[in-house]
């Protein structure tokens, strides 16, 4: 049961590895870490959640939908009350995103950007009317935001820099970790996380599914 904090939503970070570490390659092409059951899997967190956050590089690199693939998962979602999609926000401290994104161009729903309160003006220019732009001066502000628009339960999807900020900053209550059987042997391609964080996690599920491996955790604190 996913467990409303006081001032933010309860926080669950998704994420699929290698077995170095690394959540994708150096080229332009998307590496595949996952799996048809492993996608399953996590349709049916996206379904459960408020909202879905990922960083403003990861919607630059990878163009994510972000939407519940399943039509079974958004009929059950209408059926109690919510919008077929969780709310899509995302993270950006330079601007610079495009309103031709996946991200903007794909569902109905509500779509959040947050942004340092000086950058609201020209992130709203760019994006028009496809993205509520909010200011806000750093993660536990955006999470307390959140929470004041009623999302409880938050998936965090990518990448690199808001994994390591939210882990660095004891932000993250859940772990969704999946492992591929696979070496990507890159120091160029981008990691699960990068320098600063310093948590204990605790081991509640090990989980195969098919070729890959889902480790999931909790934080040691709850």
């Amino acid at each position: 049961m996913a467990r409303l904090m006081s001032d933010r939503p309860y926080v669950l970070l998704s994420c699929a590895m290698s077995l170095d570490g690394y959540i994708d390659d150096a080229s332009d092409t998307l590496l595949v870490l996952s799996n048809d059951e492993d996608w399953e899997r996590v349709d049916a967190v996206r379904a459960s959640c408020d909202a879905i956050l990922v960083g403003a590089n990861t919607i630059r690199r990878d163009n994510p939908r972000l939407l519940v693939r399943s039509a079974a998962l958004r009929a059950d979602r209408v059926a109690r009350g919510l919008p077929e999609n969780p709310v899509k926000v995302t993270v950006t401290s330079s601007g610079g995103l495009s309103p031709s994104a996946n991200f903007f161009a794909l569902g109905s729903g509500l779509k959040l950007v947050y942004t340092p309160p000086a950058l609201v003006p020209s992130v709203s220019d760019d994006l028009g009317a496809c993205a509520t732009v909010v200011g806000a001066a750093d993660l536990p502000a955006v999470l307390a935001d959140l929470s004041s628009r009623g999302v409880r339960r938050l998936m965090v999807e990518g990448g690199t820099t808001m994994h390591t900020q939210l882990l660095t900053l004891g932000l993250v209550d859940e772990l969704h970790l999946v492992v591929a059987p696979m070496f990507v042997g890159d120091s160029k391609a981008p990691r699960f996380v990068t320098d600063g964080p310093n948590a204990t996690l605790k081991l509640v599920e090990v989980r195969q599914l098919g070729e890959v491996v889902l480790l999931r955790y909790q934080a040691a604190r709850t």
